[in-house]
């Protein structure tokens, strides 16, 4: 037995000596991040043209109050469903539905008919759980604790390329189509590929207790979890309460994309801008989150402080932007729209509002960057993460839920822009609160590594 523990030590040894093979963190968040690239960045390419690619925004406000609704269930469970399933399944099995959601808009586009759109967007909103939940507990399990926030970028950056070549889909097969109102088929043919091709790479995925940090340290010991754990620990959630200061921060980071999606990108600028437009503001996101994700890695000694910094960092930057966004809006309403600016055709009126929608990319990376970053401090166990990155999730997609109706309802735009703003702002203290509390300088508040040295087989760690 001494012989069989120095051999698998020796072994483990051998296998981190490359920081790019295929068992290591950055390897594994790289290809979760093409995963990703592939799949909900086509999405949010889509999304982000307003309207889902279509003249009227109607059935993709529908699509995405169905999608949003059982995510936000799918999402709290996603995590238990993370831990029985394991990577492979639950990340093939949630990308398959983005192919299902593109595909309900090219039928759209030919029949007018909302129904598909609304079921697919039910269905993909089950996948988006099992796909994020998975997601999350790679992104913040994976990497070593001192550079959650550098991997966080990493992920943000491959995951937002995505954004920028599907903006660049619509853009260059509607270039010659400045007047137009929908998207044509090759357009959403486009996306579907990416998303097919998506669900294939999601396979190669390993599953935590497979992924051996530079340190020899592994993500977790669990391989798999059983229902009935599941389901209690899922509970605990509601009642936890690093969760519930985590809530409002949750439920702010995806209520603004209808309003900025449909009623900024969507109602300022013509089809094939608004194309443009979203290779830029998925291109901010890659600088956002790069940036934030070295404010709260290197900024400071302390985990602490760097947290403190990088909150106080999105604050003021996110104040800013809310405040241009406020003195852009006050000048139209739902029934006083502006001309629909053109990149080429509009000259410097294209400027301002082309900076605003940038910015709020910019603004929306380093947001979500920075609460990944809280949820990967308050632990370092892959089984732990998935939960709360669950929780994280589904609470975040009860509030797009929401938002997506108070747009199909026309609630004024001036009263959608200050909720987004409220809720972004009360978000950061809570958070503040959080790392103050939770967040420790060193690793003893974290769940323990796992080294693969001190088990063996049928041991628990020492």
């Amino acid at each position: 037995m001494g012989f069989e523990g120095d051999e698998e030590s020796a072994a483990n040894q051998v296998s981190t000596k490359s920081r790019f093979r295929y068992n290591s963190p950055l390897v594994q968040v790289t290809l979760i991040g093409l995963v990703c690239f592939c799949c909900p960045g086509m999405f949010n390419a889509l999304s982000g043209m307003g309207g889902g690619g279509q003249v009227n925004p109607t059935a993709a406000n529908n699509a995405n109050t169905a999608l949003y609704t059982t995510f936000a269930i799918f999402g709290i469970l996603g995590g238990g469903i993370y831990n029985i399933l394991g990577p492979r399944l639950t990340l093939a099995a949630g990308c398959s539905t983005y192919v299902l959601y593109a595909g309900s808009f090219l039928y759209y586009n030919h029949k007018q008919h909302q129904s598909f759109a609304i079921v697919a967007g039910a269905v993909l909103g089950i996948g988006a759980g099992f796909l994020w939940a998975g997601e999350g507990a790679i992104m913040t399990s994976y990497p070593p604790p001192r550079r959650k926030g550098t991997y966080i970028s990493l992920f943000w950056s491959i995951f937002n390329m995505g954004g920028v070549i599907g903006g660049l889909i619509p853009f260059i097969l509607n270039y010659n189509r400045g007047e137009a109102a929908s998207v044509n088929d090759g357009t959403y043919i486009g996306f579907m590929c990416f998303m097919m091709a998506g669900t294939l790479l999601s396979l190669a995925i390993l599953p935590p207790s497979k992924v051996v940090r530079d340190d020899g340290t592994r993500c977790t010991h669990i391989k798999y979890s059983k229902v009935s754990t599941e389901a209690v620990e899922i509970g605990k959630l509601f009642f936890n309460w690093k969760m519930l200061l985590i809530a409002p921060a949750a439920w702010a980071s995806n209520f603004f994309y209808s309003y900025q999606f449909n009623n900024v990108n969507g109602v300022l600028f013509n089809l094939r801008t608004r194309g443009l437009n979203n290779v830029f503001y998925w291109g901010a996101q890659m600088v956002g989150s790069i940036g934030i994700g070295y404010i709260l890695d290197f900024s400071f000694q302390s985990r602490r402080k760097r947290g403190f910094f990088g909150i106080g960092i999105v604050a003021v930057l996110g104040t800013a932007i809310w405040a241009g966004g406020l003195a852009k809006q006050v000048g139209y309403k739902h029934n006083d729209l502006p001309t629909k600016l053109d990149f080429k055709d509009s000259g410097s009126d294209f400027a301002g509002p082309f900076v605003l929608y940038f910015s709020y990319g910019l603004l929306d990376s380093m947001f979500q960057s920075m609460v990944y970053w809280v949820i990967g401090a308050l632990a370092d166990d892959s089984e732990i993460l998935s939960r709360y990155v669950g929780f994280y999730k589904g609470v975040q997609s009860a509030g797009a839920a929401v938002a997506w109706q108070v747009d199909a309802h026309k609630v004024p735009l001036l009263t959608q822009l200050i909720v987004n703003w409220s809720l972004t702002t009360v978000s950061y203290p809570l958070l503040a609160i959080l790392v103050m509390l939770a967040v420790k300088d060193d690793q003893k508040g974290e769940e323990p590594s796992i080294n693969p040295a001190s088990m063996d087989n049928n041991s628990k760690p020492v």
